[in-house]
C-alpha cells in the first residue's frame, strides 16, 4: 500500500480528508491511523474533540482549527501550507469530511491550485443509517439539515413532495419535533426511519410514520442526533394528482400554462396533448371549435 510518508518523498504535499468513528471508536481503519500519525498537521473541526481522539490512539500531531465560521479564510492558510509542502489530514468531529462539512471549501480551493487531494473511506452517517432503514437504496438523496431561512426551507420542501428517492435528512434533538411536524404538512403521511446513536451502545434505527413519528415526539424527549431516512413520494400517487388537476383545467386554462412559461404555441399544444392522452390534432380543433364558438356569441 503506498503510504503518506512514500508520498512526501515523492515531493507532493496532500490534503487527506481522513472519516473518523461517528460513535465506535473500533470504526476507525488502519489507513487513516496511519495518515494521522504521518502528516505535518492535522486540521480540525473542534480540536478539543480530535485531541480526546488521538489520545486514544496515543497520536501526537499539531493541530489547528478549520469549521465553519473560518473556512473561507483558513481555508487559504492552509493552502498555503500545501503549497509550501506541509502535509494535511482534515477531520471532522465525526464522519467523513466535506459531507454536509466546510471541508468542502477546502477541497475546491485545493483541486483549483492543483493540489493533490485524496479521500480515505470510513464511517458516514447518512449511509450508515440508510442501510439500516429498510427503504429503498437503489436511489436515493442527501439533504443534510434543512436550511434555517424560511423561504429556501420551504423551496426544499416543496421539492420534497414530488421527491420520488428516498431522502436521507440530518437534524438536532432540539429541532426533531418541529421538523417532523413540517414535514408531515408539507409532504402528508410517508414511511420514515428515525435513527440514532448510530454505532453506539444504545443504537436505534425506529421504522415509523411521520403521522406516528410526530405523535410519539410529542410525549417523548429526542435525544442524540437524528438522522432520518424519508421515504419518496409515490410515482403513481404524484401522476394521479397531477392528472386531475390537468382534468380541472379547459384546454385554454391548459394551453395558458405553458404559453405563460415562454414554450412557443405550437410546442405548448405539443404538451398539452401528451398530459391529456390526446392527439394533437384533436387538442388544436377543440381549439379552434371553441374559439370559433366564443366569435359566434
Amino acid at each position: 500500500m503506498e503510504t503518506e510518508q512514500t508520498r512526501r518523498e515523492e515531493g507532493a504535499a496532500m490534503l487527506y480528508l481522513c472519516a473518523t468513528p461517528i460513535g465506535n471508536l473500533g470504526d476507525i481503519t488502519e489507513r487513516v491511523l496511519e495518515t494521522l500519525r504521518s502528516v505535518d498537521l492535522i486540521a480540525a473541526e473542534d480540536t478539543r474533540n480530535t485531541l480526546r481522539l488521538l489520545n486514544h490512539f496515543g497520536i501526537k500531531k499539531p493541530l489547528t482549527s478549520y469549521h465553519e465560521y473560518n473556512k473561507y479564510d483558513k481555508a487559504e492558510e492552509l493552502i498555503g501550507k500545501l503549497r509550501a509542502g506541509t502535509s494535511i489530514a482534515l477531520v471532522t468531529d465525526a464522519g467523513t469530511p466535506a459531507i454536509s462539512d466546510p471541508g468542502e471549501v477546502l477541497v475546491a480551493r485545493c483541486l483549483e491550485e492543483g493540489i493533490g487531494v485524496t479521500s480515505l473511506p470510513g464511517a458516514c452517517a447518512l449511509i450508515t443509517a440508510l442501510t439500516l432503514s429498510g427503504l429503498s437504496t437503489r436511489r436515493f438523496c442527501f439533504e443534510g439539515f434543512l436550511p434555517t431561512d424560511k423561504k429556501e426551507r420551504r423551496r426544499i420542501l416543496d421539492d420534497l413532495r414530488t421527491q420520488e428517492r428516498t431522502t436521507v435528512l440530518y437534524e438536532a434533538p432540539h429541532r426533531l419535533g418541529s421538523t417532523l411536524t413540517e414535514l408531515y404538512e408539507a409532504l402528508g403521511d410517508r414511511r420514515i426511519t428515525l435513527c440514532r446513536e448510530l454505532t453506539k451502545r444504545y443504537e436505534e434505527a425506529v421504522p415509523t410514520t411521520l403521522a406516528a413519528a410526530v405523535a410519539m415526539y410529542e410525549s417523548k424527549e429526542p435525544r442524540g442526533e437524528y438522522v432520518l431516512v424519508l421515504e419518496g413520494a409515490d410515482r403513481k400517487a404524484l401522476e394521479a394528482q397531477k392528472q386531475r388537476a390537468f382534468d380541472s383545467m379547459s384546454l385554454e386554462e391548459h394551453m395558458a400554462l405553458y404559453t405563460a412559461q415562454g414554450i412557443p404555441r405550437k410546442e405548448a399544444m405539443k404538451k398539452v396533448a401528451a398530459d391529456r392522452g390526446m392527439s394533437k390534432r384533436d387538442v388544436y380543433k377543440k381549439l379552434v371549435d371553441g374559439a370559433g364558438a366564443e366569435a359566434g356569441e
